[in-house]
């Protein structure tokens, strides 16, 4: 029996070597992309966290603020608890650059307790003079900080502080800083005051004496701080849940959503193997029913079938783990670890195999193979012997997938589920409802090919009654179709589900892609922007220089905001605090509001704030409440206005009056302004007298279509794995075309012979072939259309919203959609033809004498 199984399975791999090659690629390309996606957001992310961590050292508890830097007054006060060995200060910021550089991050030390505590941040100076730690101009820069600034020690390196440049001396390396960790590392008084931060800080890492209970202390020390610094403060371990749970929450719905994505062309393999082995088991009912005649049991025949599947999964899974790892470090090699999306920015994450997650993407690929060729397999062994053995019984065997009821309960279940709320945050019932709404498309096909083919049969003699010149072609072509609805259902199998899923995949990136574009549009209305540096927290404009903006030639109006940061939880990254210029009886004017704005109540005196979708979302915030935002030491009380609409921040915004800011904090500096010119005045010149402004220098100055084309090209090096993604989908369903129509084509050898003797010509036959499958092809590409039109209002209104909390307007690349609609039609027909061809290359009598 051993010899028998392994003759049938390498008997037909050698028959049909391009259709079992084919959904072993399919299964081959499904886990390699999921393995590599797995392996570099591992990678990434464990790195990150490594990188994150590093800065702690070995502190057991850390005090931080809710804000982003805090009174140094607090300092003594911790130094002091007699549990406390070490207390080490701790200023951290991003430091602007000019000339359109990111930003550098700089921690400021105590070299003496960061000694005891983050040994690794303690800069190793270049002349070899240890008291050069504590000059005033000393940095030290990592060795990925230097590689990128391309300096050596003893350069000076320029920063910006307001408008005015600041030029630091980079005194020697952190040697021991991991590998791609940009960053600088100055003494504490130095930062404070070369940046203006005196009296600033951004934590305290505390080093407890030996024998202090750690939890003890931590919940006696946040009882204190918040009895007596009232929502100031946050206390924590450098490694605690929280911590994690903050890393984690930056990146997981992206890396969650592009791992779901990846398994795309897996879930497609798996319609491939199920349409490879239907229609091989179909080919071979009389040789399966032979065998059961000469004594082969039901359960060897099943088992031979599921080994023939199984036998393509361990082949595409075991290429697919090993291509995963070699596409896992090409990509981080090439692109890094974030894969173009800036959540793992200044890591530099090196792949390592990890045996189980290997294991379970095997595990899927054999699963996927499985759970095609069960269906066939089980057929294939419930067949009654007699009945199979009779010529032009495939239609029978698959009279079982014409039931429409299994097909429409999966459509059912899946519009339910469409409406369920997230799992843990994550869409995990708008992603089973896809997968339903696939399985039920594609089930639902033959039925969809019997109603169609027939009906188009019906029309097609009533046309030919009453002209009897008609061509013969069309009617032999619709009259195949029609008697064999359940063989075309099973051909479309492979072609339903690329289709569908790439039409679905080019709705939502479209999608996303022109609202990004219509809400950029809206939110710069101005003329001009102009800002002190690229980014960073350390560029800005006094008030004195905003009135010389805001009297400038050519300057009609001036609009000014500040950005910052606040902390809400522990467990969730700070959102950002942007305090604009905004007019409370029009917020419309500077917002993209969604929704009402709230009515407040009569008795309602406070700060009006209007926060984002994401930060309504995760913070569970709806207009009309009351919001606390740490503000200058304390809560303070604003009153939620309204939701608006932000693409740029998926951990949450909130917008308030830049006057209500100044008046809380005392800050009076703002970050960007916005410019709108005199009638009749030339960008050019309105530019030109900004810049010769006395800190004309230190101004950036871009046009919106300018920020317009960046923010763009950002969003298409974010969403370019899901192109690549897309991309592979259409290949793998051109390949599933052809494998399946050149197979269905081959395996009619003896159809065309009995065609040829009744005095069908071979040009007719090939033009009945060429109709099939555009046919056939046509009504996959429009069944997939609706079947992914209606995968992709899943995915932006329920996917979408769910992972990144932003919602969006549908929109339709047409383009796109009709030419690869094209190309799969036009794929199908030529693949008919050429396999036409060999099928009609043996002549008409041996076709007909074949046994089959």
């Amino acid at each position: 029996m051993r010899l028998l199984a392994r003759w049938l399975l390498l008997g037909e791999w050698r028959a049909h070597p391009v259709r079992a090659l084919t959904a072993g690629a399919a299964i081959a390309v499904g886990v390699a992309l999921g393995f590599a996606i797995h392996l570099i957001n591992a990678a990434a992310f464990n790195e990150f966290s490594s990188a994150i961590k590093s800065l702690s050292g070995q502190a057991d508890v850390q005090v931080s603020g809710t804000e982003l830097t805090f009174d140094e007054a607090i300092y003594p006060v911790l130094a002091q608890l007699p549990q406390v060995a070490v207390a080490s200060p701790v200023l951290e910021f991003a430091a602007s650059m000019p000339g359109g550089l990111p930003p550098l991050k700089i921690i400021g030390l105590d070299v003496f307790r960061a000694g005891h505590i983050s040994p690794d941040l303690v800069g190793a100076p270049a002349s070899g003079d240890g008291a050069d730690v504590l000059a005033d101009d000393a940095l030290f820069l990592s060795p990925a900080a230097l590689q990128w600034l391309a300096v050596q020690p003893g350069a000076r390196v320029a920063f910006q502080v307001g408008t005015r440049p600041l030029a630091l001396r980079v005194a020697g390396s952190l040697q021991r800083a991991r590998v791609g960790q940009r960053l600088g590392v100055m003494d504490i008084a130095a930062a404070q005051w070369r940046f203006d931060r005196i009296g600033k800080l951004s934590r305290v890492d505390l080093k407890l004496r030996d024998g202090i209970d750690r939890n003890a202390f931590l919940t006696a020390l946040r009882a204190r701080l918040q009895r007596d610094y009232p929502g100031r403060f946050r206390v924590g371990q450098p490694n605690d849940a929280d911590q994690e749970s903050r890393n984690s929450n930056l990146s997981r719905a992206y890396r969650v959503n592009l791992g779901v994505l990846a398994l795309v062309a897996l879930f497609t393999g798996a319609f491939l193997v199920f349409s490879t082995q239907a229609l091989s088991v179909m080919r071979r009912r009389s040789q399966f029913a032979l065998l059961r005649v000469l004594g082969m049991e039901r359960r060897r025949l099943l088992l031979q079938v599921l080994a023939e599947g199984l036998s393509l999964g361990v082949v595409g899974a075991v290429l697919g783990i090993a291509g995963g790892y070699g596409i896992a470090a090409a990509a981080l090699r090439f692109f890094g670890g974030d894969l173009g999306a800036g959540y793992f920015a200044g890591v530099e994450p090196e792949v390592r195999f990890t045996p189980v997650a290997a294991l379970v993407y095997f595990a899927l690929g054999i699963g996927v193979a499985l759970l095609g060729c069960a269906a066939p397999a089980w057929e294939a062994a419930r067949a009654t012997p007699a009945a199979a053995l009779k010529s032009g019984s495939d239609e029978v065997a698959l009279a079982r997938l014409a039931p429409a009821w299994p097909a429409l309960a999966c459509i059912g279940i899946a519009a339910c589920m469409a409406f369920a709320p997230p799992v843990f945050e994550l869409p995990v019932f708008g992603y089973l409802s896809i997968a339903l709404l696939l399985i039920g498309g594609i089930a639902l096909m033959p039925r969809i090919a019997s109603l169609t083919f027939r009906m188009l049969h019906r029309r097609w003699q009533a046309y030919a009654r009453t002209r009897p010149a008609a061509p013969a072609v069309p009617s032999l072509t619709l009259a195949r179709l029609a008697n064999a609805s359940s063989q075309a259902g099973v051909a479309l199998g492979g072609v339903l589900s690329s289709f569908s899923l790439m039409v679905a995949m080019g709705i939502m990136v479209a999608s996303f892609r022109i609202s990004v574009d219509n809400w950029i549009l809206q939110v710069l209305p101005a003329d001009l922007y102009a800002r002190t540096a690229a980014g960073g927290a350390t560029a800005g404009l006094t008030p004195r220089e905003q009135e010389a903006i805001r009297t400038a030639p050519g300057i009609a109006r001036a609009e000014f905001m500040r950005l910052g940061a606040v902390s809400l939880a522990p467990d969730r990254p700070s959102v950002a605090l942007l305090a604009r210029d905004i007019d409370p009886a029009r917020p419309e004017k500077a917002l993209v509001l969604v929704g009402p704005v709230a009515a407040r109540p009569a008795n309602n005196a406070l700060p009006a704030a209007w926060v984002s979708e994401a930060m309504a979302d995760l913070y569970a915030i709806r207009p009309g409440t009351t919001l606390h935002l740490p503000l200058r030491g304390a809560p303070r009380p604003f009153f939620v206005a309204g939701i608006w609409r932000d693409y740029a921040r998926s951990t949450g915004a909130v917008q308030i009056g830049r006057d209500d800011y100044r008046r809380l904090t005392g800050d009076a500096d703002v970050s960007d302004a916005a410019l709108w010119l005199t009638k009749g005045t030339k960008v050019g010149d309105a530019q030109a007298a900004l810049k010769g402004l006395p800190f004309g220098a230190a101004l950036d100055i871009t046009a919106p279509t300018e920020i317009r084309a960046l923010s763009l090209k950002i969003f298409d090096r974010s969403f370019a794995v899901t192109y690549l993604l897309e991309a592979i989908a259409i290949v793998i369903g051109l390949f599933g075309v052809a494998a399946t129509f050149s197979a269905q084509t081959l395996a009619r050898s003896k159809e065309f012979g009995m065609l040829r003797h009744v005095g069908v010509t071979r040009g007719q036959i090939l033009g009945i072939l060429a109709w099939e499958g555009g046919a056939l092809t046509a009504l996959g590409i429009v069944t997939g259309f609706v079947l992914g039109w209606a995968i992709s209002l899943v995915l932006v209104h329920v996917v979408n919203p769910q992972s990144f909390h932003w919602t969006m307007e549908m929109h339709y690349p047409w383009p796109l959609l009709a030419a690869v609609a094209a190309v799969l039609l036009v794929a199908a027909m030529l693949t008919a033809l050429v396999s036409g061809r060999q099928a009609l290359s043996g002549g008409p009598i041996r076709a007909v004498r074949e046994d089959w």
